[in-house]
């Protein structure tokens, strides 16, 4: 670029997956770019374990997202073979066919959760990390992706929800930092807590997410979806099967004290799962 002083001579730096590009820089500078030279690489907190990493993170979201991405890249650029997809019973084989699935399916029974959580026993001590009386119903509620939950939210249902619960012991679990400001009177923890001990030690659970239901279904509690479209094939087995409900209209609610010791969990072993995801594809 005329004007800018600019010459051959260059550093890189980047942050996690920038850093992992400047950590290639590196490597590549030579063969991509000879006329040029690179005097330095710094690299802060690159992705360079990413088996550690990708199980580290698998219980999250964003980290089944990452793995997902990862190993698409991988079966790409090192031709890794990707020939089975691990699904669910619950999603017929003909919503997967269309995305190359078909002879590729191991189905495995009942929700991933039941596996993961399978050895889960809650610590309450949560509860008294938020201050919360545990002789009191606790209501513990996920907020929409919207961030304004009264005006710009599509579905009236959930502010309904946050009505029908003011004045009631109820932890609200914001996405992002500007819902905030529209939660006075709910305990909204300022930190990262324990959720699924507190979706454990809960009442009842409003969200209109998919992990945080599935969670407190694999946990035995009781729990209301306030999702408004289309429902995946997993949620509507489990409203057919009256574990997980609905929630049309917020005055159908009732926040009352459950007996704990009475929770029938469904455990499941997660060695018959790593058995499914090991085992070679049958004919």
């Amino acid at each position: 670029m005329p004007g800018v002083g600019g010459g051959n001579r260059f550093a890189v730096w980047g942050h996690s997956q920038g850093g992992q590009a400047s950590l290639y820089t590196g490597l590549l500078v030579k063969s991509y770019a000879p006329e040029l030279n690179l005097v330095g690489v710094a690299a802060a907190a690159p992705a360079t374990e990413l088996v550690t990493l990708m199980g580290d993170d698998f219980k999250t979201t964003g980290g089944k997202n990452l793995t997902a991405m990862t190993l698409w890249s991988w079966s790409r650029v090192f031709g890794a073979s990707i020939n089975k997809v691990v699904v669910p019973e619950a999603i017929p084989p003909e919503r997967l066919e269309r995305y190359g699935a078909r002879g590729k399916l191991r189905r495995y029974p009942g929700l991933k959760e039941e596996y993961e959580l399978a050895d889960f026993e809650p610590d309450d001590g949560v509860l008294g990390e938020l201050g919360l009386d545990a002789a009191q119903p606790l209501a513990v509620v996920r907020t929409p992706p919207s961030v304004s939950l009264y005006h710009r939210f599509e579905n009236d249902v959930f502010a309904s929800v946050l009505q029908r619960l003011r004045g009631t012991q109820t932890v609200v679990l914001p996405r992002v930092a500007a819902q905030r400001a529209q939660l006075d009177g709910f305990i909204v923890p300022e930190q990262a807590i324990d959720a699924q001990s507190l979706v454990a030690l809960a009442d009842l659970v409003i969200s209109a997410g998919g992990t945080m239901n599935r969670e407190a279904v694999a946990l035995g509690t009781p729990v209301w979806t306030t999702f408004e479209g289309r429902m995946g094939a997993v949620d509507e087995r489990l409203i057919a099967e009256g574990r997980l409900r609905r929630l049309h209209d917020a005055g159908e609610i009732d926040l009352h004290r459950r007996e704990h010791a009475e929770v029938a969990r469904v455990r499941r072993d997660p060695a018959d799962l790593v058995d499914l995801l090991t085992s070679p594809l049958g004919p």
